[in-house]
């Protein structure tokens, strides 16, 4: 790329930039919720003098992001929290080694300690209902998918049985982790005792979560850590 080009390169991202500061600015400053409609390209291109193509380009990549929500035929409006992007990146730093999956998994379970811990304060009837089913067809599911969707969805819905929908997002942003580390997981318990351990661990949290019994979720959650990855950690670090 010549210099001149590359300086091109650069103005262009920086006019891309700005709006999409405008755009989150707008949202900011107008009090939006997710699901208001957002002015269009030609509004924001006139208010900035930028080109409707740089806004194009703008909303692009915030909606890439997430925080808007573009569709053929009608005006851009404020998404909804989304932890796929997060998982995105996420993924991409431990594809290029920025982080390690010791160093995931630790996060992971200290997450999940506290949204077991608060799940048991705050789940619904319905989701402690949920959290026990998934607790139970991981020990009838034989076939890997399902074995490994139900495993999902028991702690996704432990995260969102915390009352906190960050929490949620954050142990959703894991998903593609478990669709790998899951089926390994389960695979290495060889002996029936090994797995009939995890699927009791399993239903120690589902119960004291039910129960509502804080403390006791978050020592059963421990459990299940400690049986699930605790040698893992070790060994990756």
């Amino acid at each position: 790329m010549s210099r001149v080009a590359a300086i091109d390169a650069t103005a262009s991202r920086s006019l891309v930039e700005r709006a999409m500061e405008m755009v989150r600015d707008h949202i900011r400053t107008h009090d939006l919720k997710v699901g208001d409609s957002l002015p269009g390209e030609g509004s924001f291109a006139a208010q900035m003098g930028v080109s409707r193509p740089v806004m194009r380009e703008a909303f692009g990549a915030l909606a890439a992001l997430r925080l808007v929500d573009v569709g053929n035929g009608r005006r851009p409006r404020v998404g909804a929290i989304d932890g796929s992007a997060m998982a995105a990146s996420l993924g991409h730093a431990i594809n290029t080694a920025q982080v390690s999956l010791a160093d995931v998994w630790d996060v992971r379970r200290t997450l999940e300690l506290r949204t077991a811990e608060l799940a048991a304060l705050n789940r619904s009837d319905d989701q402690a209902r949920a959290i026990s089913a998934a607790a139970h067809r991981l020990a009838v599911d034989r076939d890997e998918g399902a074995h490994t969707a139900a495993d999902t969805e028991f702690h996704q819905v432990i995260a969102a049985a915390s009352g906190n929908p960050l929490f949620y997002q954050i142990i959703c942003s894991f998903e593609e982790m478990m669709a790998r580390a899951v089926p390994r997981a389960w695979q290495e318990r060889a002996l029936p005792e090994e797995r009939a351990e995890s699927l009791t661990l399993h239903h120690e949290v589902a119960d004291a979560i039910a129960a509502r019994e804080p403390a006791r979720a978050r020592a059963a959650m421990e459990r299940h850590f400690a049986n699930s990855v605790g040698e893992r950690l070790r060994d990756a670090r």
